[in-house]
């Protein structure tokens, strides 16, 4: 009888096996979760060179130029400062003599060879760029957001007009 006792686990000895194959089964999972976190948020910040990789890229092609489609929504140009106090003031109020009942967009320096520029919205709805020079006289007019940085027209732009 004593060689069945030794031959049969103790009930202490058995719980003891079940503990420890459940503290692996649960440090398993949570070594599973930390890795598989890491590489979700590894493959979220960096880019790759896989299919993913190029949707993801062609994804942020396509908001880049979404962004670029509405130059109305940006607080300037590339390239350009915001104008503030009293040149904003004579820089709108060229704008709006030139184009009485027109809507300022925003006014800022100029990336393309005027000293300045005011985009506005006119009374008919259409948006342009007016070029103004040192003496707050306009000097020229562009449809839509004006030519850009070094007179690349952007995407979006219309085709400048004198």
């Amino acid at each position: 009888m004593q060689s069945e006792l030794q031959s049969e686990p103790s009930r202490g000895s058995k719980l003891t096996a079940k503990r420890g194959r459940t503290w692996l089964i649960v440090g398993a999972a949570a070594v599973g979760a930390a890795i598989g976190g890491a590489g979700i948020a590894n493959a979220a910040t960096t880019s790759s060179s896989s299919a993913a990789g190029s949707s993801s890229s062609a994804a942020s092609s396509i908001n880049s130029a979404a962004n670029r489609a509405n130059p109305a929504t940006l607080s300037h140009g590339p390239g350009e400062t915001l104008l503030t106090g009293t040149t904003a003031a004579k820089v709108k109020a060229a704008a709006l003599a030139a184009d009485p009942g027109a809507t300022i967009i925003r006014v800022e320096t100029d990336s393309a060879g005027s000293p300045y520029e005011a985009h506005i919205t006119k009374a008919d709805g259409t948006q342009v760029t007016l070029k103004i020079d040192t003496s707050f006289n306009v000097t020229s007019t562009q449809q839509g957001f004006g030519a850009g940085p070094s007179g690349q027209a952007p995407p979006s732009a219309g085709a400048p007009s004198a």
